[in-house]
């Protein structure tokens, strides 16, 4: 596709705002306009300069609002057949760390046939984590920016390892305002945590319950590991009436797949760097807080126990510190605003804690 020229772009822009000036220089062409009511016509006018590979940035300085046209390279697209080899590989890890989940869960408690859980295991695992992408996705479609297919990342399929990292998405358009950055964070963790709270209801049918003697032999003389749970997976444990005085729960490798949801599920929803949690936070308070909230969202990962996670934020949030929309100017919308507490909210929600809100 060939570069617009100057006049062109200049007459594309004048369709949406008046012009009040302009400054060419050799990488950008700087247009002063002079409306307020920006969010909106700004939007309409950024995609279209995507499809003519431009970028349009909306800034101010001294008073004046401007207009930066700049070009515009969108990455790569990747070979195609890259993303169906990760998922099936993924599946792979994920079916093998469930089949010997049922067999280490078996020798404690009867909980089925090892093939038949981990194909429950697999399917449970992998639409957390699809939903959760697929609602990406979605979000994506709605404000018309462009994205890769999900890229599921295979794990280590040995019990007492992760069977898969999970999945990324990465984005071939451009973050136009404050809403869509906020609508694309937010879209993927609440849309996984629906289907988190499913399979943790049909986990905890499945998981058996022992007499607590026996699990506290088990864990005193066999090496049984208590795992910290959430408070949502625990308000489901009681719900499915799975919390009973003197009997302890034997986690299925299914109620363990929501378990990892969960998880993913906290950890996204943290207020750093480049997480959902981390878009939602920059386009609700700015730069400055996400920036602080991010050392905080580290030091909550060291402080409980996800050192690897923590220096992961550390480190890639040294070398790309924001997420910064073409609009930075104008206001997230006041719903998105109210949504941020409960957003934090759900974050500590699916948190795993040290202690539970059932009683002994």
């Amino acid at each position: 596709m060939s570069i617009p020229t100057v006049d062109e772009v200049i007459d594309v822009v004048s369709t949406f705002f008046t012009i009040k000036g302009i400054t060419q220089t050799t990488r950008s062409l700087e247009l002063e306009i002079n409306e307020t009511d920006l969010k909106e016509k700004f939007q309409v006018l950024a995609q279209r300069m995507e499809q003519k590979n431009l970028i349009a940035r909306l800034e101010k300085n001294l008073g004046s609002t401007f207009i930066i046209i700049s070009r515009f390279q969108p990455p790569a697209a990747r070979r195609s057949w890259i993303p169906r080899v990760l998922f099936a590989g993924t599946i792979a890890t994920v079916m093998i760390d469930g089949y010997y989940r049922a067999i280490s869960t078996n020798s404690i408690a009867k909980v089925g046939d090892p093939i038949v859980i981990a194909v429950f295991y697999t399917i449970s695992l992998m639409g957390i984590l699809g939903i959760h992408e697929l609602g990406h996705i979605i979000a994506s479609k709605r404000h018309k920016l462009k994205i890769s297919w999900p890229y599921f990342i295979p794990g280590i399929p040995v019990v007492g390892f992760i069977p898969t990292f999970g999945a990324l998405i990465m984005s071939r358009g451009l973050i136009v305002n404050k809403n869509m950055l906020f609508d694309v964070g937010i879209s993927g963790p609440i849309a996984g945590l629906i289907v988190a709270v499913v399979v943790s209801a049909y986990g905890a049918y499945l998981s058996p319950l022992i007499p607590s003697a026996t699990a506290q032999d088990l864990s005193t003389n066999h090496g049984l590991v208590e795992i910290h749970s959430s408070i949502l997976m625990d308000a489901t444990v009681a719900l499915v009436g799975k919390h009973i005085p003197g009997k302890e729960l034997v986690m299925s490798p299914v109620l363990l797949a929501a378990w990892f949801g969960f998880l993913i599920t906290f950890l996204n929803l943290l207020p750093a760097w480049q997480l959902d949690g981390g878009h939602v936070a920059r386009a609700t308070l700015g730069i400055k807080w996400h920036r602080i909230l991010t050392y905080a969202s580290i030091g909550i990962l060291a402080a409980t126990g996800y050192f690897i996670m923590a220096l992961f934020v550390l480190m890639f949030s040294m070398r790309s510190r924001d997420v910064k929309p073409l609009d930075d100017i104008s206001p997230l919308s006041s719903k998105r605003k109210k949504m941020f507490p409960f957003i934090m909210l759900l974050a500590f929600l699916c948190a795993p804690l040290p202690f539970s809100i059932l009683p002994q």
